[in-house]
């Protein structure tokens, strides 16, 4: 009997008939393997329309447009836009971990404003908020500390108020924002700003953000600080002058910079967005199992050439 199991037993490990080993797990996919594989239904491509063109010395920052979050504000500057108001103006403020600030720097000073193009709205109300109602978010299940819900709308970092029903831009990193002085309605959209810092989400709801760049952030964040308290530069001499910006609809298509950006109802989003909130590479440690709205950054890609 014994060697009769033992022969068994003998010939069940020569046939390789044991039961496997577990194989080891799967390696997490990176984000950047995931948007490789993400099919082309998940990528949205720039609406010429709602895109801006800022051209500076060191090259092109392009600002994609919100009008579902401030119409009224939008249409105004793509009215300057066309005007050419910007063109030859400045950034006349950069404040570290803040804001980049641009437009016109005499524009309150009688005498020396720049004429706003013909067609110019002088007097707007404050879009600080829009209604949620029928629009469409993408909501993170992540907590903020902010607001109750927070997620994307129309590309756009957002926020959303359940009990009031309200929706607003986030400002986070690379955010386009119209400067106002106290009064809430008192922006136009001359006089813009940019974060360049650390997201001051004390500022959502009370300024009337526009848009936010998609590409470019590199020649924003690099201008020289200007001096304390608050970065606007003294001598005329240190600011950086705008070229110009135009809509991208008003640049011959041979000039255009075809961009794409990652849909946030997408498949892929999700996905990568999952792997950058639980990171499983060889070097982190721990997962943090938590994303704050502000680091899921909107991947951009150049637009596949039509054949």
């Amino acid at each position: 009997m014994r060697a009769s199991l033992l022969a068994t037993a003998l010939f069940t490990l020569l046939s390789g008939s044991l039961p496997a080993a577990n194989p080891p797990p799967a390696k997490q996919k990176s984000p950047q393997a995931i948007l490789d594989a993400a099919p082309a239904s998940a990528w949205r491509t720039l609406d010429p329309a709602n895109t801006l063109y800022m051209e500076l010395a060191g090259g092109r920052v392009i600002i994609e447009l919100a009008p579902g979050f401030a119409p009224a504000h939008v249409a105004n500057i793509k009215t300057m836009a066309r005007g050419g108001f910007w063109d030859g103006l400045n950034i006349y403020r950069a404040q570290d971990n803040f804001v980049v600030q641009f437009g016109d720097p005499d524009g309150e000073e009688a005498g020396k404003a720049k004429p706003y193009p013909v067609g110019t709205q002088t007097h707007l109300p404050a879009e600080f908020t829009r209604s949620a109602k029928g629009v469409h978010f993408d909501r993170l299940p992540d907590v903020d500390g902010w607001a109750a819900q927070v997620g994307f709308a129309d590309g756009m970092p957002a926020a959303r108020d359940p009990k009031t029903g309200k929706l607003w831009i986030t400002h986070c990193y690379g955010v386009l924002g119209a400067g106002r002085n106290n009064a809430p309605d008192s922006s136009i959209g001359a006089e813009l700003y940019v974060v360049i810092g650390q997201a001051p989400r004390a500022l959502d709801h009370q300024l009337t953000v526009v848009g936010r760049v998609v590409q470019g952030m590199e020649l924003l964040s690099v201008i020289p600080r200007g001096p304390a308290p608050m970065g606007f530069y003294t001598d005329p001499a240190l600011r950086t002058r705008i070229l110009s910006i135009k809509l991208a609809s008003d640049v011959p298509e041979a000039q255009r910079t075809p961009l794409q950006v990652l849909r946030t109802d997408s498949q892929a989003f999700k996905d990568a967005t999952e792997a950058r909130r639980n990171r499983k590479d060889d070097f982190y440690t721990q997962p943090a199992g938590h994303i704050d709205l502000c680091n899921v950054t909107l991947p951009v890609r150049a637009a596949p050439a039509t054949k």
